[in-house]
């Protein structure tokens, strides 16, 4: 995409995935003898999950929200933030600016590969969420 765009990349590990600890590189079967699912309602965002050295979903939230506020306050007219689609979730949040804490029960779904654009208006600045998760360009990418 950088040579697409003709940009230099800019690497910040604040917005990889979210750690799960232990469970790396294990088969998916051990995380769920192990995996502990959050509650419905309660405390969700400092939930343990049962997996030593797994990040909480309010230490992945922080450091992506902290991402976020740094790659925002760069005077810039587009930027293109690349993720998984796990922390999708949380950089949506705080480009909505979705209390973190709020976060917890949130849940942004994108395909792989996918595009989701945001956009804020020059007048009200107001922030949308113009797409989520748009495939399109990767079916003509086939096609092509």
């Amino acid at each position: 995409m950088a040579e697409l765009f003709g940009v230099k990349p800019v690497l910040d590990r604040r917005l990889r995935e979210k750690s799960c600890g232990e469970a790396e590189e294990r088969p998916q079967e051990w995380l769920d003898q192990h995996f502990i699912p959050p509650p419905a309602v309660g405390e969700r965002m400092d939930h343990d999950e049962g997996v030593q050295g797994a990040e909480t979903k309010a230490s992945w939230a922080q450091r992506i929200y902290a991402a976020m506020d740094e790659i925002l306050r760069k005077p810039c007219e587009h930027q293109i933030i690349v993720t998984h689609g796990g922390s999708l979730t949380c950089i949506v949040a705080s480009w909505i600016r979705m209390p973190i804490e709020s976060a917890g029960n949130a849940s942004f779904r994108a395909p792989s590969g996918s595009i989701t654009t945001l956009r804020e208006d020059n007048f009200f600045h107001n922030r949308q969420v113009v797409s989520l998760g748009d495939p399109r360009h990767l079916h003509s990418a086939k096609a092509g």
